[in-house]
């Protein structure tokens, strides 16, 4: 019996992908692949809860064992499902909501800017500003 990560690696391999719901985006992200040295860094071009396509100069192989870093969402596993020129297929080993990997970067707490907020808190008083 066949897993649901092998069903959707076998989907992906035969082309039938596209009945899975896929945001077409770019983001760069980096990954991490089996037996290679290293991280490197690519384009996702798009995305779905099972997998995503990613572009990139690295040489993958069908079949290699990979990990993605995807904004908000962290490291995924999967398994490179197809490759053609620089673009390539994963398959990941578990869903996740691509949605997520959409949502600005930042706090829910303060949604300014890292250089904003790091200012702020240098500032134990508000600022006076003089009349010229």
């Amino acid at each position: 019996m066949q897993t649901q990560f092998e069903n959707r690696m076998e989907a992906m391999t035969d082309g039938e992908n596209r009945q899975i719901a896929r945001d077409s985006l770019f983001l760069m992200a980096d990954m991490r692949i089996d037996g290679l040295d290293g991280v490197h860094r690519i384009k996702v071009r798009n995305l779905s809860s099972g997998g995503m396509m990613g572009e990139g100069p690295v040489r993958v192989a069908r079949g290699a064992q990979v990990e993605v870093e995807i904004r908000n969402v962290g490291w995924i596993e999967g398994s490179v499902a197809w490759v053609q020129d620089t673009r390539f297929g994963v398959a990941f080993r578990e869903d996740i909501d691509p949605k997520v990997a959409r949502a600005p970067v930042g706090t829910a707490e303060d949604p300014a800017p890292a250089y904003v907020r790091n200012y702020q808190a240098k500032l134990s008083k508000p600022v006076e500003l003089r009349k010229i």
